[in-house]
């Protein structure tokens, strides 16, 4: 089979695991859900059908297994995610798993062996929408997820523990569950761009350097709720006020800072009534920077604000880090050889930071990792918008096999 009906078949498969959401008219999938049962068995189903041995681990990563020429051997690790955002679009994770998939299929097809095994994950969370943690997947496969994450509740009041029971894995076996790092060569993952440079520049991928760090925040300010229609506005003691008003502390500190990125994505009011005062106001706080340094030092810019946000409107604030991850530089040589693979393929090679963060920053504990980007148009993502094409997509299947071609020289491939 072509290269060409592979990109197709991706996008076909895309299509498919689309339409496999909590709600109706729109993509989400969230970690552990109905939704993403049906993703995991169908993606399994297409791995053994490539000659892959398939198996779902303690947390719910999906892993399928093309085994080396010969034992013992090395292993290298592809994949991504399989979870969505809220109202996703349907390439954002799947397109990576896919591709690597479509690696795979084509050296079966062929019945050729590497000198090492391929594993294909399909991790099980990593944009952290139902319990507001990323990487919980990534996480559990380097050995660093926090066992404190597994008492945390979604908005039904279901803790990660339930969750994780219901979807058939056991919360008491995670800490077995991380992959031994010993036979590994490294991680490399497809994904869509998520942002306009490679389409400015016309070109169909790129090299990604660098994961840019991030923080995520938990934002609360306590008032006090009382009757909209008799306490004075002098007498007022408004959350909702003193959020909208580090709100826009938070747009101004990034928008005079070079390179600082903060979101506030989230914002919930209570008690939520039109005719009430807000009492209590919760905001998300994302805060992003490659230097390590200015975020941290953004970061606790913003907290000082909002202390004095709060107090000059007399009501509490509560500060919580939900999660911290740095900036992760890919390994120079992974990314070199993903460079010559492109290079041969007669295609410039452009190298770029991702501002977005992806399961390689977990595995970055583990073994070395590397990205490819793939254009996406006007580099809309997290959004139903989001759009590959199918020529871009072969692109990325030829990109991902001549590096495994080039790794298998380097590991003895005559």
């Amino acid at each position: 089979m072509t290269v060409e009906f592979y990109a197709r078949t991706i996008m076909e498969r895309c299509d498919i695991l689309g339409n496999y959401s909590e709600e109706s008219g729109r993509l989400t999938r969230r970690f552990a859900t109905p939704a993403m049962r049906q993703a995991n068995e169908t993606v399994e189903a297409w791995m053994r059908a490539a000659g892959m041995s398939v198996r779902q681990d303690q947390i719910g990563n999906l892993v399928g297994r093309y085994e080396a020429r010969s034992s013992p051997a090395k292993t290298m690790l592809l994949g991504s995610h399989l979870d969505s955002v809220r109202d996703a679009g349907k390439y954002d994770g799947p397109l990576g798993v896919l591709t690597a998939l479509a690696c795979v299929e084509r050296l079966h097809e062929r019945q050729q062996r590497l000198p090492f095994a391929i594993e294909v994950f399909g991790f099980a969370d990593e944009e952290g929408l139902r319990y507001h943690t990323a990487y919980l997947g990534s996480k559990v496969v380097a050995g660093t997820f926090d066992p404190n994450a597994l008492h945390l509740t979604d908005s039904d009041g279901i803790s990660m523990a339930e969750a994780i029971r219901t979807f058939g894995g056991d919360p008491d076996a995670i800490p077995g569950a991380r992959r031994r790092n010993d036979d590994l060569l490294g991680y490399c993952e497809v994904h869509i761009e998520q942002g306009p440079v490679l389409e400015s520049l016309n070109l169909p991928v790129g090299v990604v350097s660098t994961i840019t760090g991030q923080n995520r925040i938990s934002v609360s300010f306590v008032g006090e709720a009382g009757h909209a229609g008799t306490v004075p506005m002098s007498m007022r003691h408004d959350s909702l006020c003193a959020a909208a008003e580090f709100i826009l502390a938070v747009e101004t500190l990034a928008r005079n800072q070079p390179g600082l990125v903060a979101t506030v994505g989230q914002i919930t009011a209570q008690p939520g009534a039109s005719n009430v005062i807000p009492g209590v106001v919760t905001l998300s706080l994302d805060v992003r920077h490659q230097d390590d340094a200015m975020r941290e030092q953004a970061c606790r810019r913003l907290e000082e604000q909002a202390r004095q946000i709060a107090t000059a409107r007399q009501v509490s604030l509560k500060w919580q880090h939900l999660q911290e991850s740095r900036t992760v530089p890919c390994a120079t040589h992974l990314t070199q050889l993903l460079a010559q693979a492109i290079e041969t393929l007669k295609y410039p090679v452009h190298t770029l930071s991702s501002g977005a963060g992806h399961d390689g920053v977990a595995l970055s504990d583990l073994t070395s990792v590397a990205m490819l980007f793939v254009r996406c148009r006007g580099g809309v993502s997290h959004n139903p918008a989001e759009s590959v094409t199918r020529e871009d997509v072969a692109v990325a299947i030829e990109v991902l096999e001549q590096f495994l071609m080039l790794l298998a020289k380097e590991q003895g491939e005559s």
